[in-house]
């Protein structure tokens, strides 16, 4: 299944339903007084957010959603019928932006959260509503009110407590298989991952914490470079990044730099996470004869997720963040 994190959408609500202008007739009553019903309210468009979708792949290629107009108001004080809500399910993550302003009118953060996005028109008065000492026949009823109508933006940042960073192959999706059951593609090749893996790490008897793998960054990335760049948002929510290099890298300082410029380009306030460097792929050399050749200003580990070489120690270490 294609990963489509992004749409734009049109959203109208329901008309109201206009108020009837009607009169009470019995057979001994033939001139009874005004019986005209309201107009039903219009429908409403609201979003649902679920942990059942993973995409706004449905909602993409499904660009104007419209929700019914209310019922006309009748005779006998009768009022028309509510036009039917229409409901939007977006994955929970997701962000929906008045497309008109730019402004973020809601952050889809939980399971079950529902946003009341275009709220539908009122059902006018019927004329029963206007009788009076002087007019005690009004021939007259309120329209119904239009409905609300929005151009939005939906964004789906996928929420994760921990964000794997780094170039292609870097070691990140087989990290995801080591530590969780997420089965991530994974191949000796760059741009294995084109999609962002999510996956539940355990760690104690009852703790847990969600891990992102993020398809590899290049340089230019926040340029839109590469695959990387159209991902970088989803590592805004994390609460700790972990970057990973390779440890057969020529400049694993450089490395880290480049990648910390990619992310302050991308978005500032990403430097102000929490951050730990690990490097991987510890299997390839000789690890009692290793020594860094690099100082940084944060934490360093080094793994091998093909050996576990402290893969428990990372854990708890990423614990100790998240909490």
């Amino acid at each position: 299944m294609k990963f489509v994190d992004f749409a734009q959408i049109e959203v109208t609500a329901g008309n109201g339903g206009a108020g009837s202008v009607s009169f009470h007739r019995e057979k001994f009553m033939p001139k009874g007084g005004p019986d005209g019903g309201d107009g039903g309210n219009g429908g409403s468009v609201i979003f649902l957010a679920t942990s059942q979708l993973h995409t706004l792949q449905d909602i993409r290629y499904h660009r104007k959603y419209k929700a019914e107009n209310g019922r006309a108001g009748e005779g006998r004080n009768r009022s028309g019928k509510k036009g039917n809500d229409i409901v939007i399910k977006v994955p929970v993550g997701t962000l929906i932006k008045n497309l008109e302003n730019g402004e973020i009118v809601a952050d889809m953060l939980e399971d079950g959260q529902k946003f009341l996005a275009a709220k539908g028109g009122n059902g006018g008065w019927g004329n029963q509503h206007f009788a009076n000492s002087v007019n005690k026949a009004p021939r007259y009823a309120k329209p119904g009110l239009p409905g609300e109508y929005l151009k939005l933006e939906l964004e789906l940042k996928i929420l994760a407590d921990v964000g794997l960073v780094g170039f292609p192959n870097a070691g990140k999706s087989t990290l995801l298989s080591a530590v969780s059951a997420a089965k991530p593609k994974i191949a000796d090749y760059p741009f294995t991952t084109l999609v962002p893996n999510l996956g539940i790490v355990k760690y104690g008897d009852f703790g847990s914490f969600v891990m992102a793998d993020i398809p590899g960054l290049i340089e230019g990335a926040h340029l839109g470079k590469g695959l990387g760049g159209q991902f970088l948002r989803h590592i805004e929510r994390t609460s700790i990044l972990l970057f990973m290099v390779d440890v057969n890298e020529d400049d694993i300082k450089l490395t880290y730099e480049t990648l910390l410029k990619e992310l302050a380009s991308f978005n500032k306030e990403l430097l102000h996470k929490p951050r730990i460097l690990c490097i991987t792929k510890m299997d390839s050399v000789d690890i009692n004869a290793y020594e860094d050749e690099f100082e940084v200003d944060i934490e360093v580990m080094h793994i091998s997720s093909v050996t576990r070489y402290n893969i428990d120690k990372l854990i708890y270490k990423l614990a100790e963040y998240v909490e």
